[in-house]
């Protein structure tokens, strides 16, 4: 009987000390892993607004005294200006002096942090903060954050032209290359530190800079009980397109052709380049 229990025994006791092993040799991976991230979590870089010179007290800060600088994300001062936060301090005074290459804090500015202040101090010298009644779909789904660049289409109901006393949709381009300051009631100061996975995009007011003037136009277009919409732009995408048509339904019937011609030759051939 003895004889027969060996082989089963050393069998078990082969396959607690493999499970034993196997146990120790997964806790030593979370080790190294954890390791491995502590260290990628020292070593990632955050961009900052830093001096791009010795910037002295009482000095209204203005482009060229700001550049990107590099510092590690586990040292940042809290209160520290992020890159996209760069263009909330023009326009404002310093406190102190601050030294050339140095991260600016948002205790170096009068007034401190923008977002205990509120949207006024985002909005720069001469032009206005307008919200528009935009959300879903017209706001690209929800994804538009506070500092993206917009343009804002419009679709009205305007006599027709051609038939009397009837009214036909039109869709044109009302502005281009639009600064966003908030989405609902969050500004760009509440999407820093990290925490833009926890966005809202249940928004149904979108609110941009623009001038006096283009309020006014804009203000109009919604009274007029115009239809907007939002297209968002890449940040480094400042070129303007000139002479847009406004689009009806004859033109849907007449220019189809030519624009899907247009993105067959240039666009398309474009990505295959590239």
């Amino acid at each position: 009987m003895n004889q027969k229990l060996i082989p089963i025994v050393s069998i078990a006791v082969g396959v607690l000390a493999f499970l034993l092993t196997f146990q120790y040799l997964r806790a030593k991976e979370r080790e190294v892993e954890e390791i491995k991230r502590r260290i990628y979590e020292s070593s990632r870089k955050l961009e900052v607004a830093g001096a791009a010179h010795d910037i002295p007290e009482g000095t209204v800060i203005s482009r060229e005294d700001l550049k990107l600088i590099e510092i590690e994300e586990w040292s940042a001062p809290e209160q520290v200006v992020r890159k996209n936060e760069g263009l909330m301090i023009l326009g404002r005074k310093t406190r102190f002096l601050i030294k050339a290459g140095k991260p600016i804090l948002w205790s170096d500015i009068e007034g401190g942090e923008a977002v205990a202040q509120g949207l006024a101090p985002t909005v720069k010298p001469g032009l206005r903060a307008l919200s528009l009644s935009i959300g879903g779909a017209t706001a690209v789904s929800g994804m538009i954050e506070p500092n993206d660049h917009v343009d804002i289409l419009g679709t009205f109901s305007l006599p027709s032209p051609n038939t009397p006393g009837e009214m036909e949709s039109v869709t044109l381009t009302v502005l281009q290359d639009v600064t966003v300051l908030a989405t609902g009631q969050q500004i760009a100061k509440q999407l820093s530190g990290g925490r833009r996975g926890a966005r809202d995009t249940g928004y149904s007011t979108v609110t941009v800079e623009v001038t006096p003037r283009e309020a006014e136009l804009l203000v109009f277009a919604q009274q007029a009980r115009g239809r907007l919409t939002l297209t968002l732009r890449n940040p480094a995408d400042i070129s303007f397109e000139k002479d847009l048509p406004n689009v009806d339904f004859k033109m849907l019937q007449t220019e189809l052709p030519a624009l899907n011609l247009y993105r067959q030759k240039n666009l398309r051939m474009k990505r295959n380049v590239d």
